[in-house]
């Protein structure tokens, strides 16, 4: 027990600002998701009315929610390269989560279709500044020899939190009205971007509280940050971190398919929504049980193994999505398509991290966070245009893209990191 015990505490034995980092991203987490739940029940309701310029409701919200993805994603380079040229980490972090603060309080007082796109463009731009300068600060405040397993425990609690959100979002919708000690009453809605909020403002006091700049950050700062397509110095076509940026595209597009054809799933399994529920969220549930093992693991037996594999195992589990007939199968086929991203999500940042040069990580590192963020854009638009040609093409396309990016990190990645031996964990029997 003792032994086990000791393992427990020695996979999150990480920078204890990479630990406070990672929870300050966990709550922001929790209230991010939140909205994914809450904004088509708001647009759905009577509260919000305006123009619709002749759209109907579910375009409107799909608009709404793509609009945040595809705004965060774009500005991530550009938050990423300026944080290196200030030599900047927490000031970045914290103008990100103020925007989202004031942001989830905006919902409150919006009541028109393009004050909702306004307030969620608003927010992808803030999060464009949290995202890629987080990960930077992850692989600053790390060495070459526990990077993955930094970048693993960062991930596990941000994705906790945004796992954490979309359970409790409906559940704090539907309870409301909720009545206020001595004042009026505020609804389900109100509420749950009341919390939104507040889980902001706790990131913010933790980054404020226990985060610090490494010392070296502005002292590197680099002054060529130029993202390269193409390997001029190496034996490979394409730039290797460039690579693992379309592999991310690639992975996060295949991934994202399932989310926006939900009366599709449960027609052809025969399933009610609570099935689907389950089955999104075992993608999610891999993430968070694998990440920070994997992680620690590729720290030992090196990164390019663990991407390829995770390359490779989303090809079946992407294609098999599209041909199975039960809730159980497909819940299955969830699990492991999640196992396939744990694989390369840590061992990738870890990768990119190994190869930027000083005072270059957001910039370098935003190519595979603004390429994972469009991913998730394009999946369920990918989705919805495609099912209509039958239930298996939106995954066959996922496939193809699978395959496509296990070749590329097969051919244009090489090993970077000097292997060791595992380091025994004290206590072990």
């Amino acid at each position: 027990m003792r032994g086990f015990a000791s393992r427990i505490v020695a996979g999150f034995a990480v920078d204890r600002r990479v630990l406070t980092l990672s929870f300050a991203r966990m709550a922001d987490g929790v209230g991010n998701s939140f909205l994914i739940i809450v904004i088509p029940l708001y647009v759905a309701s009577d509260v919000v009315s305006g123009a619709t310029f002749g759209l109907g409701e579910s375009m409107i919200i799909g608009i709404i929610l793509s609009i945040f993805g595809f705004l965060n994603s774009s500005f991530q380079p550009f938050t990423g390269r300026l944080s290196d040229r200030v030599g900047k980490r927490k000031a970045f972090i914290l103008i990100g989560l103020g925007g989202l603060a004031i942001t989830n309080l905006a919902y409150v007082f919006a009541e028109s279709y393009v004050s909702l796109l306004a307030i969620r463009g608003l927010q992808g731009i803030s999060v464009a500044f949290i995202i890629p300068t987080s990960v930077a600060l992850v692989n600053e405040l790390s060495t070459t020899g526990d990077r993955g397993g930094s970048m693993g425990v960062y991930n596990t609690f941000r994705l906790a939190g945004f796992g954490a959100g979309p359970v409790v979002a409906g559940a704090v919708v539907n309870a409301g009205p909720y009545a206020l000690p001595g004042g009026p009453s505020i609804n389900g809605f109100d509420a749950a971007f009341y919390i939104a909020a507040i889980t902001a403002a706790i990131s913010s006091l933790l980054v404020t509280a226990l985060i610090t700049d490494p010392e070296s950050t502005r002292a590197n700062a680099a002054a060529n940050l130029s993202i390269d397509v193409f390997d001029s110095s190496g034996p490979h076509l394409f730039d290797p971190i460039f690579t693992l940026g379309i592999a991310s595209l690639f992975m996060a597009t295949a991934i994202a398919l399932f989310a926006t054809i939900q009366p599709q799933v449960n027609a052809r399994l025969d399933q009610g929504s609570t099935w689907f529920g389950v089955q999104f969220a075992a993608f999610i549930l891999a993430q968070v049980l694998l990440q920070t093992p994997i992680g620690r693991a590729c720290d030992v037996y090196g990164r390019r193994p663990f991407v390829v594999g995770g390359m490779v195992l989303l090809i079946p589990t992407t294609l098999v999505q599209g041909l199975v007939w039960t809730p159980e199968a497909m819940f299955v086929a969830r699990l492991f398509q999640g196992i396939a991203g744990a694989m390369v999500f840590a061992p990738s940042l870890a990768l990119a991290g190994d190869l930027a040069g000083e005072g270059e990580s957001g910039s370098k590192l935003s190519v595979l966070t603004m390429a994972f963020g469009f991913g998730i854009a394009i999946g369920p638009l990918s989705s919805g245009a495609l099912i209509g040609f039958g239930f298996p093409v939106p995954f066959a396309f996922g496939t193809v893209l699978a395959v496509l990016g296990a070749i590329l990190v097969y051919t244009q990645i090489e090993e970077t990191l000097e292997t060791t031996e595992p380091v025994p964990v004290v206590g072990d029997d």
